[in-house]
């Protein structure tokens, strides 16, 4: 029989991996699409938070339309069978306001990615949110973003790297979702993928400390993450649609979108990997929510309010107790019963 026995040892221990099933492409799937269909859409929230959406003749063409995603599409495709076409919701934030922003042109195309595996994807503009502060919490951007937040099954963050770190633009969009709010926690039991751009080389500060954060917000926060180094190598130019031709548009498929790369194939992985581990956590969403310690702290409310309960109702037995003897003894003056005289 021949030596199991390995020259140098099993250094990364492999041996204890188990197989993986592979999943092959399924051509049926080819150019599928299960986005939301414009006459299906609501005009109002396709025009608010849908500005990543590109012209049909483009979004039939670019290369989101190409992707092989076959096994996630059928994931998604059950799922909606399953719980009667409740679309996954999807909250995406970015974290910069310049005119040309890579962190939004990044947030776009992962809007795309999702929107065509048949997610509800809502982009938050941050511009006109302010400053955290203890006074502003009804105004308007800020509603908007905490009812975002409440309404999602899930978010995408995705943020500059500026000083080393994530910019004050998108730290102020997660200050202002608070923790609870009453009974209701905005983030807890959702899920959340992380992505960053670099203006230099590679680096993984700003996702690192986006997963702090996921974690602290109590968000599942998937194992991918994505990370652009040179974000303003990565895009294609700006194209005006009004000046260019259809053909030449849409063979640029409207201008401003991520170049083919290894950066760009991490994203697709981060997407479909973020919609597999959504539609598994959604489905258990209460269990998700459920905690030891808040259910130890709900039973011994409960029982304490039991008993101030049963107390209050032997006090009032005791009192009507009372009332009755009192009432049965009026007649009655030094022993005579003087009743009827």
């Amino acid at each position: 029989m021949a030596s199991t026995t390995q020259v140098n040892g099993d250094l990364n221990n492999t041996e204890v991996l188990r197989k993986a099933k592979e999943f092959r492409p399924d051509p049926t799937y080819d150019g599928r699409s299960l986005a939301i269909n414009e006459n299906e859409d609501d005009i109002a929230i396709r025009s608010k938070y849908r500005p990543f959406l590109q012209r049909e003749d483009v979004a039939k063409s670019d290369w989101v339309a190409q992707l092989e995603l076959s096994p996630v599409l059928k994931m998604v495709e059950a799922d909606l069978e399953q719980s009667g076409g409740d679309r996954l919701k999807v909250l995406v934030l970015f974290g910069s306001m310049r005119s040309r922003s890579y962190s939004r042109l990044l947030a776009f195309e992962c809007a795309r990615i999702l929107f065509r595996l048949g997610c509800d994807v809502r982009v938050f503009d941050p511009s006109g949110l302010p400053m955290k502060d203890d006074v502003q919490h009804d105004h308007e951007k800020v509603q908007e973003l905490r009812n975002l937040s409440k309404w999602s099954d899930g978010h995408i963050w995705i943020s500059p790297e500026q000083h080393g770190i994530l910019t004050a633009v998108f730290k102020n969009q997660i200050d202002w979702i608070p923790l609870s709010t009453g009974s209701v926690r905005p983030t807890q039991g959702r899920t959340l993928a992380i992505a960053q751009v670099s203006g230099g080389s590679q680096s993984f500060n700003t996702v690192n400390a986006l997963r702090i954060l996921g974690r602290w917000m109590r968000m599942f926060t998937i194992p991918n993450q994505s990370s652009v180094p040179k974000a303003y190598t990565q895009f294609t130019d700006i194209l005006d649609p009004a000046s260019t031709s259809d053909e030449a548009y849409v063979a640029a498929e409207g201008g401003s979108r991520l170049l083919p790369s290894g950066n760009r194939d991490r994203l697709v992985d981060c997407m479909e990997e973020f919609v597999k581990y959504t539609i598994i956590m959604r489905q258990h969403f209460d269990l998700f929510n459920d905690r030891f310690s808040e259910r130890s702290e709900r039973e011994a409310k409960r029982v304490k309010a039991e008993e101030a309960e049963g107390k209050k109702m032997e006090k009032e037995e005791a009192g009507q107790e009372g009332n009755a003897k009192s009432m049965a003894s009026a007649g009655v003056v030094n022993g005579i019963d003087v009743q009827g005289i």
